[in-house]
């Protein structure tokens, strides 16, 4: 198994927010989503979902994507967790899901 990282966004010079593969699975997968389901909502194809969720990660991901990526989890009620690239982790509030 490869690195397990390394999707990042750069929020300023300082605070950084990432995920890693896994955790966009694992967050796709706590909520029933097909990789199709993804990319729709996020009006991307779906080979860059695939990529994305590539078990060795994506260096250079687009920013503007994976921000969006974000986003739709976090409003759908999941939490990443952890350091990316030691013990990532996800979680679902059921309480927090979109209706």
């Amino acid at each position: 198994m490869g690195d397990p990282i390394d999707l990042m966004i750069h929020k300023s010079s300082q605070e950084s927010i990432g995920v890693s593969s896994s955790q966009i699975r694992a967050a796709r997968a706590l909520l029933g989503w097909s990789g199709k389901d993804l990319a729709e909502f996020c009006s991307v194809g779906l080979a860059t979902i695939r990529r994305y969720e590539q078990e060795n990660g994506l260096k250079k991901a687009n920013p503007s994507v994976l921000k969006a990526i974000i986003n739709l989890f976090e409003s759908h009620g999941i939490e990443f967790l952890g350091d990316p690239l030691v013990n990532p982790g996800v979680i679902l509030h059921l309480d927090r899901q979109a209706k």
